[in-house]
Parts: structure tokens; sequence; C-alpha cells
């Protein structure tokens, strides 16, 4: 059995729509696509394709696609995901590929929540209502909103396509989702990020 980490082919947002027709639970677009989604066109290459769900329902996913090979997250590593078990911290995504043979298709990334409410997993006190947690595009295709995906990018030495991505959002930010990105960073970064002085000054 393979498991590179590299080896992808990952699918395209109207094709996870597709393998995820008549899932009873939330999803949305995650990452890179999110981005795009957001801006309405793709603006670069994306090596993998991330989907957020709410670890409550991954028991679901699971059952949506029994004929898949999945498998957990182990940080490092991965690990086969064994039917029915019930997926607790640290596992944090799941990895998902048509066979064992094959390369990755998408990545499921776990949000944790309490009651109506997400929570960021790096800093417990960012959180938000499920209700706000994302949005669509004109095809109906859910996605993360922007400003709470660049949280999730955001990093002490931010990669470049992170940077890209950034470059690209902020100018079409509106006040409110740019003041909850300032000060979001601003709790999860208390000694200082780039992106919090960019902010500031737009």
């Amino acid at each position: 059995m393979s498991e590179d980490v590299d080896s992808w082919q990952p699918l395209s947002p109207d094709d996870v729509r597709e393998v995820l027709a008549g899932v009873p639970t939330p999803w949305w677009i995650a990452g890179g696509w999110a981005i795009d989604l957001f801006l309405g066109e793709r603006t670069r290459e994306h090596g993998d394709m991330d989907i957020l769900i709410l670890r409550k329902d991954r028991l679901a996913i699971q059952s949506h696609l029994s004929d898949w090979d999945l498998h957990k997250s182990q940080q490092p590593g991965l690990k086969p995901w064994p039917h029915g078990e019930y997926l607790l911290p640290p596992v944090t995504d799941i990895w998902c590929r048509y066979d064992s043979s094959s390369p990755w298709s998408m990545e499921f990334m776990l949000m944790e929540t309490e009651g109506e409410r997400w929570v960021y997993r790096r800093q417990p006190k960012i959180r938000g209502p499920l209700s706000a947690l994302g949005a669509q595009t004109d095809k109906g295709l859910p996605y993360i909103h922007p400003e709470i995906q660049l949280l999730y990018k955001a990093k002490p030495e931010t990669l470049e396509n992170d940077e890209h991505d950034f470059d690209l959002v902020l100018p079409r930010l509106s006040r409110d989702p740019r003041q909850w990105l300032h000060d979001a960073l601003s709790i999860q970064f208390p000694h200082g990020h780039e992106w919090i002085e960019r902010l500031k000054a737009t």
C-alpha cells in the first residue's frame, strides 16, 4: 500500500459536489480553492483539495464514502481509518482516495464545535456561529468565508501560496470581515504578525 503524501490527483470543486451529493451533513470547500471561489476565478494551481466538515459529522462522511480508501492523520503520518472508529483529537484530518493504489483525491479537515458555534482548534478563544462559517457560489458550491480561511493560512512564517491568497483577498474584504480577521490574528499572534499590520494599514 502506497502512503506517499505527495501523490495527489485532486478533485475539482465540481467533482467534490458530485462525490458528496446526498451526504446528510454540511461541508465547505476550504484551502486555496475557497479563496478562488470567493474571488470568482482560478488564480493559481492547487496541489490538493481541502474540504471542511464538523467533527461531529465524521461518521456520516465515512458511511457516504464507504467504498473509498480513507486514512486518518496521526501527526506525523497516516493510518487507515477503521469503519466506525470515532475520531478524537489529535486526529484533525481525513485523507481520501479511490483505492489503495490511487493518488489522494481530497482531504477533510475536522472543525470543532460547541453547540451552534465553531471553535478554532489552534486558539479556542476564536470562534463564531456555524451559520456564518461559509457562503455559496452562484452555482451553489459551499466554501469557507475568506477571512476564516486566511486565519487558518496565517503562520509565523507564511507560505508563498498563502501570501498570494492574502494579497488577492485583502482588497476585496469589506469592513466587518477585515476587522474580524484583524482581531482573530491579534488573539492568535499576540506578539504580532505581518498580516495584522497590513490589515491596519488599509
